[in-house]
């Protein structure tokens, strides 16, 4: 399958196809196959997300007990690894000046 250019936004778990529909923080060449998973580990880690902020209302709850933590840093840190895979020169050196990646 032939790749295409996405502008990816992770702060508001966006892809677009065209640069000048929304803000964007990186780039990546990728099929379409690839874009969906990435919009998986999106879909997931916002999952997460709201797991984390639900419990935040339940004081009775001690925070050593959130999985969800973890779950959410593991779906952002899968988002990097593919982005950084996907991404053009720049977007991969920005990702490792984040050094995010182990």
């Amino acid at each position: 399958m032939d790749k295409r250019r996405y502008y990816v936004s992770v702060q508001s778990k966006t892809i677009m196809e065209n640069q000048g529909d929304a803000a964007y923080e990186l780039e990546i060449d990728a099929t379409p196959d690839e874009v969906n998973q990435l919009r998986n580990l999106f879909d997931s880690m916002y999952h997460f997300d709201m797991e984390t902020y639900f419990r935040m209302h339940y004081p009775g709850i001690p925070e050593h007990y959130n999985n969800d933590d973890v779950l959410f840093e593991r779906d952002l840190k899968n988002i990097y690894r593919l982005l950084h895979e996907l991404g053009t020169g720049e977007t991969k050196e920005h990702i490792v000046s984040m050094n995010i990646l182990d």
